[in-house]
């Protein structure tokens, strides 16, 4: 069984790769399964406390999570003015020098639904409490109740599955999420373990039906293949 939520984002979305830099700030045009589970963790720890969120990390940590895009999406281009810390003493700059950064921002043209698999009755409440997906501010609403289906739509595509042989037409994006030996003191901002790539933090290939349709020096739209 899977349980669907529908959000209807009411800012823009932005999500680095773990291979931009500060400089070269692209997007995902899709939360990967990691930022919707940190979202989950977020907002059991801020309604229900610690020792719960604790308590409930392996049901969340283990989620398959799958994602419906609305039918248009525009990634927007622009050029940040920056503060870097500087490398050398410079009048009037110290201790900082001014620089510039390239950041994309998503907009989606309508709701996004996020599915999830066989989810604990215990989780449900949590759906009404995630207010915000990738990067601060990236701020998102649920619409409506969450709703059951036995099958899951063929419009959603499995974020916490990669591609195993079979090669679709769309956009291929690099999606993170928890790995198997991910635990919680690891997630724990605050406690001195760390995550490591390849245990803690897994990588896999997922193809969205969108592609681009339109762009620009300061735009690409994308649309979802029918």
């Amino acid at each position: 069984m899977w349980t669907i939520a529908r959000y209807q984002p009411t800012a823009f979305f932005s999500l680095k790769p773990h291979m931009a830099t500060s400089s070269g700030g692209k997007t995902l045009i899709v939360p990967t399964p990691f930022a919707v589970k940190s979202a989950l963790l977020d907002a059991v720890i801020r309604t229900q406390g610690l020792a719960r969120g604790e308590a409930l990390f392996l049901n969340i940590c283990t989620l398959d999570i799958a994602v419906q895009l609305p039918r248009q999406i525009v990634v927007n281009n622009t050029f940040n003015r920056v503060l870097r810390a500087a490398r050398s003493p410079s009048p009037g700059q110290w201790p900082y020098q001014r620089t510039i950064g390239f950041r994309e921002y998503v907009q989606f043209g309508g709701p996004l639904a996020l599915a999830f698999r066989d989810m604990a009755d215990e989780l449900m409440p949590l759906l009404a409490q995630v207010n915000y997906l990738g990067k601060r501010g990236g701020f998102i609403q649920l619409l409506d109740k969450p709703e059951h289906v036995d099958e899951l739509p063929d419009a959603f595509t499995l974020l916490t599955q990669g591609i195993d042989g079979d090669f679709p037409l769309g956009t291929l994006q690099m999606v993170d999420d928890w790995g198997e030996k991910m635990t919680f003191e690891r997630v724990n901002i605050y406690s001195d373990e760390r995550i490591s790539i390849g245990a803690h933090r897994v990588f896999h290939h997922v193809v969205l039906p969108h592609r681009p349709v339109r762009s620009s020096r300061g735009f690409t739209l994308y649309e979802r293949r029918e």
